[in-house]
């Protein structure tokens, strides 16, 4: 399977929007942002320490906020669990889904020309489970609840798998790691899933998301450092919306220099009021969200999974995504996936770096005695060349106090839904 659309930089994303005429009351938005910065940076928006990269100063192209788009991919196949869909509704639309060529929760090429139409990117997180019979102790075999999880699996190295990843990687989509039930407790397993997709990718991956959030904290996530990813993406629930976990992506080893992010899930699809029967409910939970993520320049995050778009089972739900993300970008969000903003953070930083090398450079000349200016010296009494005393010409210090962070819970979600 070819790309559907072509690479398209995700800069160019905002400028689409900025051309809308719906768009005009960005502006508003915008000024009340900077406002805000120069309140709290004491009159400037410069920043340059780095435990402040996740303030509002880190947002992409001075956005009001950022939106991050993410699909777990658990079950692409919908598969014999056709059969039990048809024990408890509509029995002859589901097993009509269990005949050859019928697939719908195939939705890759959907959500692809979907975004493509909106102008975003996402990143997609696959699962590579092991075989219940093959591959897990045969004391597992007795759980009806281990059944259950092995009912859809999919093997992510099979071609059509393969090509759907490569179609995405070529089209500017993100592909990331959705690691398996048991990977929790395994860092052994979780490496090599991630070795398997990577190998199936052709290059490395930068994060992904626990399958049913299932989390250690921190252990989790130590074992997504060991193995060299740069985020995770399964802190939250799946029975609530919100905030939960403050406005900003988490560094839970800062202390040890490490730069590893933890990006607070917001919204997921099924903790959402049913948007087939509700969507109007739906619809004012998201706003409620987005103006509460524009008030914190927050980074939020939202999954929906790709069986959610298919409309005659999950009904609402394709609708209310795409509203989502106009409506985010009618407000100025930055839109894209968690490591494309990592990407975004890492030139940052990089900047940050060479200013903060610059100063240093320049402190070190001043305080030198040794150091000659090539201009602005004069010669003492003694004859001896001093350098001249100067004056900062911008007059901009970095004394600004950090802002206060938001608290973050420990407690692991103890939401099952399928995620």
């Amino acid at each position: 399977m070819r790309p559907i659309v072509d690479e398209a930089p995700l800069g160019l994303v905002r400028a689409r929007w900025r051309r809308h005429p719906r768009h005009r009351n960005r502006n508003r938005f915008r000024k009340r942002k900077r406002k805000r910065k120069q309140k709290r940076n004491g009159g400037t928006t410069m920043r340059t320490d780095r435990s402040r990269r996740l303030e509002a100063d880190a947002l992409p192209d001075d956005a009001e906020f950022a939106l991050c788009l993410t699909h777990d991919v658990d079950r692409p196949y919908k598969g014999l669990r056709g059969l039990y869909y048809a024990t408890q509704e509509r029995p002859g639309y589901h097993l009509r889904t269990l005949l050859p060529g019928s697939n719908p929760y195939w939705q890759f090429e959907s959500i692809m020309e979907l975004e493509a139409d909106l102008g975003v990117r996402s990143a997609f997180y696959f699962l590579n489970e092991q075989h219940l019979l093959a591959e897990r102790p045969v004391r597992e075999w007795f759980s009806p609840s281990n059944w259950v999880q092995h009912l859809g699996r999919y093997d992510v190295t099979a071609d059509e798998v393969v090509e759907t990843i490569r179609a995405l990687d070529d089209g500017g989509w993100e592909v990331g790691l959705h690691g398996s039930y048991h990977t929790r407790d395994d860092r052994d397993r979780l490496r090599e899933e991630k070795q398997t997709l990577e190998r199936v990718l052709g290059k490395p991956v930068a994060g992904g998301r626990q399958h049913h959030l299932r989390l250690a904290v921190p252990d989790t996530w130590d074992h997504h450092r060991s193995i060299g990813l740069e985020y995770d993406a399964s802190l939250g629930s799946a029975a609530e919306c919100g905030f939960h976990y403050g406005y900003r992506p988490i560094r839970p080893f800062e202390d040890n220099g490490s730069d590893f992010l933890v990006f607070p899930l917001t919204i997921m699809d099924q903790a959402l009021p049913d948007p087939g029967t509700e969507f109007e409910a739906a619809r004012r939970t998201c706003e409620r969200l987005l103006l509460d993520a524009a008030r914190n320049d927050a980074v939020m995050t939202v999954l929906w999974h790709p069986r959610y778009f298919n409309e005659r089972e999950f009904p609402g739900h394709r609708r209310l995504y795409r509203w989502l993300v106009e409506r985010a970008a009618e407000m100025g969000a930055w839109i894209g996936s968690p490591g494309a903003f990592c990407q975004h953070l890492e030139g940052e930083i990089e900047v940050e770096a060479e200013a903060e090398s610059d100063a240093d450079a320049e402190l070190d000349a001043r305080d030198d005695p040794e150091v000659t200016p090539v201009t602005g010296s004069k010669a003492d009494s003694d004859g001896k060349t001093r350098p001249a005393r100067e004056t900062d010409p911008g007059g901009v210090t970095d004394a600004a106090d950090p802002t206060e962070s938001e608290p973050v819970g420990t407690d692991s979600p103890t939401a099952r839904g399928e995620s």
